[in-house]
Order: structure tokens, then sequence, then C-alpha cells
């Protein structure tokens, strides 16, 4: 196992896990299918605000069967703007913050492993203090894989966030992601893979009962890579893993969803995705086809 680590005035390069992983990836992501996401800045809109009608208009929606993508993903910059700003859903807005960031998604398969790639622009930074130095920018991606978590289906990630989780105002800093439910041997739980740029590291974990970071076997290689004001980040996964991981199979659609941590930030101020699917050889809203 190799670790590389390479830096210029113009860009970086960190790496992490195996090189000989990532030959079978892509040579030429441009002939791979983009998938446009929007990220917003979510301000304070947990799992129970998003299912409390009497404050959550589109509640009603949500037990009928459609999803949160269904409503808003024309209109998700604009509900970045309104909780960056404080003007809803944020008591503590950070003058500066980038109210959404627009990423494209692509997706790959050789068989055995799915190549995830995410590009997005750098925003403009806030000027705040930094809430975690060491990490100018992190990415994660969670999947699901039999909509037993509440509202994975529906809404991507938002099944592990939770009003009383930390970073939330008068949460117990102790306090992390978590399910409903959770449990791994039920099959409630997300799979989480994250990668870290500042610490040259990615992270294979889960989120059942509380967030774990590590333990998990499928993750094979993440790599990230700033080109000018441009970053794009390649996770590797093998189909099949160990505990916390979700197996991957040909045909078959996964619910997914991705944030990222701009601007040095940790916790709830980051920016997220709504939730989409992700087929495996099978038609998504993300589509990893077979290479």
């Amino acid at each position: 196992m190799k670790k590389t680590l390479i830096a210029s005035a113009v860009g970086a390069v960190i790496a992490f896990g195996a090189q000989s992983a990532m030959a079978a990836a892509p040579a030429d992501w441009n002939s791979v299918a983009a998938t446009d996401v929007t990220l917003f800045y979510p301000g304070v809109s947990p799992v129970e605000w998003i299912t409390k009608g009497t404050e959550h208009g589109g509640a009603r929606a949500l037990k009928k069967g459609e999803t949160c993508a269904g409503c808003h993903s024309e209109e998700a910059g604009d509900m970045g703007a309104k909780m960056a700003s404080g003007k809803k859903l944020e008591p503590s807005p950070i003058a500066g913050k980038a109210p959404f960031i627009n990423a494209k998604v692509q997706a790959a398969n050789d068989g055995e492993n799915l190549y995830l790639r995410f590009t997005w622009k750098q925003p403009a930074a806030s000027g705040a203090a930094p809430m975690d130095a060491d990490n100018p920018v992190k990415i994660a991606y969670m999947l699901e894989g039999g909509s037993k978590v509440e509202l994975a289906e529906a809404g991507g990630c938002w099944g592990s966030c939770h009003g009383d989780a930390r970073t939330m105002p008068g949460a117990a800093d102790t306090k992390t992601k978590y399910v409903k439910d959770g449990s791994l041997a039920n099959g409630v739980y997300y799979d989480l893979n994250q990668w870290r740029s500042g610490e040259n590291k990615a992270f294979d974990g889960y989120v059942a009962t509380e967030r774990v970071m590590e333990g998990g076997q499928a993750l094979v290689d993440a790599q990230g890579q700033l080109d000018g004001d441009t970053w794009s980040v390649v996770f590797t996964r093998k189909f099949a893993g160990g505990e916390g991981d979700v197996t991957l199979a040909p045909g078959n659609l996964y619910n997914f969803g991705f944030a990222i941590h701009d601007d040095s930030a940790t916790g709830r101020y980051h920016h997220v995705s709504l939730g989409y699917t992700l087929g495996i050889d099978a038609q998504g809203d993300i589509t990893a086809a077979k290479q």
C-alpha cells in the first residue's frame, strides 16, 4: 500500500490506498455521463423538522411517498441562500457563507468495484475562523440499501440528521449522527465513506445507533485533486466488504446522498445534497454503468 502527496503552487494531489486499484477506473472520465447536483446549506433542518407538518409543508407529501428531490431539486440553491443568510432555519448565520455548491457526479463500475467522481468549483472563503483547521475540505457520501432507514429513500442522508446531534442548537457535543432504530444486524444503517483534504486520509464507516468512522472493508482508495479552483475527488469501493458496508450488485438501486464540508467547516455547517438513487448497471438518478 502506498500513499503519495504531490503539491504545487497551482494545486495538490492527495492519494490514499493502493495505486493499482485505480488502474481499473475509467481512463477518460469525460466519456462518463455526469449528473449535476446542487448541494445547499441546510441550516437547522433536522429530520424532526422535515417530518413535522406544522412547520414543513412538504411533510404531507413525504407521507404520500414523494421525495425531497421531487419537490426541491430546482430550488435547492434558493433554499440555501435563505438559510445561509439567516432568514430561515439558521439562528447563527456565518457572514460570507456560500449558500450552495454546484457539483457534478460521475459513476462507473468494472464488475467488482464502484467508482464515484465528484467535481466542483471552490467557493470563496467566508473569512470566518476555521472550525477544522486541519481540513479545508471534506467530502462524504452515504449509501443505504434496503430503504430501512427512515427517510433514506425520500431524503438521502437526512435520516441521520437529528436535532439533538452535535453542533445543533443546545445539543451535547458528544452526540454524533445516528438513525432511528439503527441496527447493523437488521440492516438499518447508512454506509459512510469520507475523504479529508488536509489529513490525506479516507474513512470507511457507517451510521447506525451512532456514527462510526472506521471498520469498513469496502473502500479501496480515495484521491482528491485541486486544479486551479476546481476540486475532483474519486472514490474506489469494492462491491462487497464487511460490517457496515452495503453490498452492491448489478441491476440494483441504492439510496444515495453526499455532503461537502467547505471552508474548514464541521458538523451541520456543511453543504448537502437531497436524496438520489444510485444504480449499478441500472437506471437511477446517477447510473454506474460497467466500463
